[in-house]
């Protein structure tokens, strides 16, 4: 990917040769991400999580999506459906998530019994497909139509194992559409087959922009990892440059995975071509995944922007089947490196965080081999530049 020759709309000239990135207060206002919410994260499909992680009928969570409250469940069909979690008929919350009451607040009835949706307030009571199926004094009334009453639906499809949920379903194009060439890239691994292994919760006080620009280059990587320079010494050659993300990125000699020794136990999955046996590859699909593939698991980062300063990350790892119903399954070899890789870049988004607080620092400055960091500005700029040019 090469860097434009002429400036984006809501940027500047390049300086020096070096084009410019978003303004740094796109990074910290909270109006943007306000303008970021509803125009990226609610209007793009979104990934939530694993399917393995609602396996039965009647499973549900409760989840808080940007600040909506979300109820994701399976119906008697095993299919995923997904609802705002808000009555109605008097806009009470059905569903609380665990651990969400109030020390000392009396129970109340509803949420999810026996596989129905029941308001805690008047019991108005949905099916699983969001269908209102009963209103207690009302079912009878003249006029009433239980119809015109279904629950406010999210949009829910899947691909590779992984939940996406659009919060606007009615103008949503598809998951296929969005993710365009990421599943022919990854086409070989048998992702919708792996299952968690070992998961790592991050709270990172950055924008979440600056983390997705972090993952999409490798200029950083000589000073802040040297762990990971060890085992793949591509990423610190020429600055993290001319890296072949298509065919893969090498390990040092004798080495195929990520783990401090660059080796495992663990069996390459059956399905990978040559290059894929020994070479790393990466997909960022945005707005909030990044997945990071070995030959014997994949490190999954699932961003759940928070505030203009905050992400929260859930870090799954994922390994086949065959490997986890081993006796003594150990993932530690994989999941303790990619805590310290992570932590490291935690520290350092933080640090830009901090940084571009300051007065004087109206934006920063892409160099030549972080190229791929420009998408992140193309990205945001296509959605909200019109209108957080004029904040």
């Amino acid at each position: 990917m090469s860097s434009h020759n002429s400036p984006l709309p809501g940027a500047s000239l390049p300086v020096a040769g070096l084009e410019p990135t978003l303004p740094s207060s796109w990074y910290r206002s909270e109006r943007v991400f306000a303008l970021e919410k509803e125009r990226i994260f609610c209007r793009e499909w979104i990934c939530i999580g694993r399917e393995e992680e609602l396996p039965a009928a009647g499973a549900h969570r409760v989840l808080d999506v940007l600040g909506e409250s979300i109820i994701l469940t399976r119906n008697r069909e095993k299919q995923l459906r997904a609802f705002y979690n808000v009555c109605r008929h008097r806009g009470a919350r059905l569903c609380r998530p665990e651990g969400g009451a109030v020390s000392g607040a009396p129970s109340l009835p509803g949420g999810l019994v026996s596989g129905r949706i029941m308001c805690p307030y008047h019991q108005w009571t949905y099916d699983l497909d969001g269908r209102l199926i009963a209103a207690p004094y009302l079912t009878g009334q003249a006029g009433f139509d239980k119809s015109a009453f279904s629950l406010y639906p999210v949009g829910v499809e899947s691909w590779a194992g992984f939940v996406f949920l659009h919060l606007t379903p009615g103008t949503a194009k598809t998951l296929h559409e969005q993710i365009a060439g990421a599943p022919e890239r990854v086409r070989r691994y048998p992702l919708i087959e792996l299952r968690i292994g070992h998961t790592i919760e991050y709270q990172v006080a950055a924008n979440w922009k600056v983390i997705c620009e972090n993952y999409n280059e490798c200029y950083h990587c000589a000073g802040v990892h040297p762990e990971l320079c060890a085992v793949v010494p591509a990423f610190r050659d020429r600055g993290g440059a001319n890296l072949d993300w298509e065919r893969g990125i090498p390990h040092r000699e004798g080495a195929y995975t990520f783990t401090k020794s660059g080796m495992t136990q663990r069996r390459p999955f059956p399905t990978l071509n040559a290059n894929e046996q020994v070479r790393h590859k990466g997909e960022l699909l945005y707005p909030n995944l990044f997945v990071s593939l070995a030959c014997d698991h994949a490190a999954v980062f699932i961003l759940r922007p928070r505030s203009a300063e905050r992400t929260d990350i859930t870090c799954h790892f994922l390994f086949e089947p065959y490997e986890l119903e081993k006796p003594g399954f150990d993932p530690s070899d994989t999941t303790e490196f990619w805590d310290v890789v992570n932590r490291q870049d935690w520290v350092i988004c933080e640090t830009v965080q901090q940084g571009i607080a300051a007065r004087v620092h109206e934006r920063g400055y892409y160099a030549p081999m972080e190229d791929f960091s420009l998408d992140i500005r193309r990205y945001v700029l296509e959605r909200i530049g019109d209108a957080a040019a004029t904040l």
